[in-house]
């Protein structure tokens, strides 16, 4: 099972509306729930917890050389403008 961090300024509300978009956009196309783990936080969190994940998806932009898993930009979840591509990104880094 993959496991996805979703993080945003604070760690509530924006990354709630991004983490329910993820899985509604990921059930779209067939991948079910119990291939993946969903975690949130707030961007000031990544660092530390990216190595419990195999994907962090920010929806600010985030710059971390110290962080070794990959690092999506999901704005797109919550604006809905390329969101194919974040999801195409999504099951491409974690081969869903």
């Amino acid at each position: 099972m993959k496991k996805i961090l979703v993080a945003c300024g604070a760690g509530v509300v924006t990354s709630t509306s991004a983490m329910n978009k993820l899985q509604e956009e990921l059930a779209k196309r067939g991948i079910s729930e119990d291939k993946y783990t969903l975690g949130q936080s707030s961007v000031a969190q990544v660092e530390s917890l990216a190595p419990e994940y195999d994907l962090v998806i920010t929806t600010t932009q985030y710059d971390n050389d110290a962080i070794k898993v990959p690092v999506i930009n999901g704005l797109p979840l919550l604006t809905n403008i390329g969101i194919d591509s974040v999801i195409d990104e999504v099951i491409d880094k974690l081969d869903l």
